[in-house]
């Protein structure tokens, strides 16, 4: 579990721990913008773990971090025998419009994001080959963490919405890979309240619809060896689960066996374009 030290990854982690599962919890304990290291955070998850009689280990490891994304496989398998789910949730913000965004603020989020997810799944994949070829069953699970910004974007998000749109391609080519390991691989969309996303209320009495819990379920049961679901997108926050379709054809067009001209695709697109989708189709309420 990447990013487990607070918000969803730390909800992430308690609902598996609860569910029986040794849990490796990962975080550098860094600020909002990725500066920074505290262990306690990660070390005080797996106290309390233990103290309701499950299993957990610390892990400060970089995820972006190429070789340091090997060593929290290993130490994963060094410390309960095996790994069978990743959840790859680790994120940093660094919002900034384009006119004014720095080379530096693109690449951190990119890294954090994008380089931290296929940096786990390409060794935790790696793993899994080896115990596939060594004739052993293997059924395991990665989900990764989208957002409704690579979705819809959102304003002064590029880098986000970039790495965060890159994570469900990511998430595919590993379901299309990872099929004859024995891997399944989901990306899940939260809309919660965390450091990332403050700007959600909780409310004073009644459900919480954005408290980062309400996401953890989801988290379980794609962790479940029994779980059909691969290859799939899903939005989820309070009582609401969206399956979400990866980009597919909606419009198709022929030119009767000609290259087109600019003045036939126009001719051809006229009233026909689609009007992109906004953050408040896929939470209600927001946008």
């Amino acid at each position: 579990m990447t990013g487990a030290g607070r918000g969803l990854g730390r909800e992430h982690a308690l609902a598996l721990a609860a569910g029986g599962a040794a849990v490796v919890v990962n975080d550098v304990g860094g600020d909002l913008h990725g500066d920074g290291r505290d262990p306690s955070l990660a070390e005080q998850l797996v106290a309390e773990v233990e103290a309701a009689g499950g299993r957990a280990v610390a892990s400060g490891h970089d995820v972006a971090d190429w070789d340091g994304a090997q060593e929290l496989v290993a130490l994963a398998v060094h410390s309960f025998g095996r790994l069978d789910v990743l959840v790859n949730n680790a994120g940093i913000l660094r919002d900034r419009t384009l006119a004014n965004l720095e080379e530096a603020e693109w690449d951190a989020v990119l890294r954090v994001h994008l380089k931290g997810h296929a940096a786990m799944t390409r060794h935790a994949m790696a793993y899994w080959r080896g115990r596939a070829k060594s004739g052993e069953p293997v059924r395991a699970s990665v989900v990764h963490t989208s957002s409704v910004a690579g979705f819809a974007g959102n304003f002064g998000q590029a880098a986000y919405a970039a790495a965060k749109l890159g994570i469900v391609g990511l998430s595919r080519v590993a379901a299309l890979e990872g099929e004859r390991y024995g891997v399944r691989s989901n990306a899940i969309s939260p809309s919660a309240r965390t450091r990332l996303e403050d700007s959600l209320a909780p409310v004073e009495s009644g459900f919480d619809a954005f408290h980062p819990a309400n996401v953890s379920p989801l988290v379980a049961w794609l962790a479940e060896e029994e779980c059909p679901a691969t290859a799939q997108v899903f939005q989820v926050y309070g009582d609401r689960l969206l399956v979400v379709s990866m980009p597919s054809p909606v419009r198709r067009f022929v030119n009767g066996g000609a290259r087109w001209t600019p003045e036939a695709i126009g001719a051809a697109l006229e009233g026909e374009l689609l009007t992109p989708p906004a953050i408040g189709d896929f939470v209600e309420g927001i946008g």
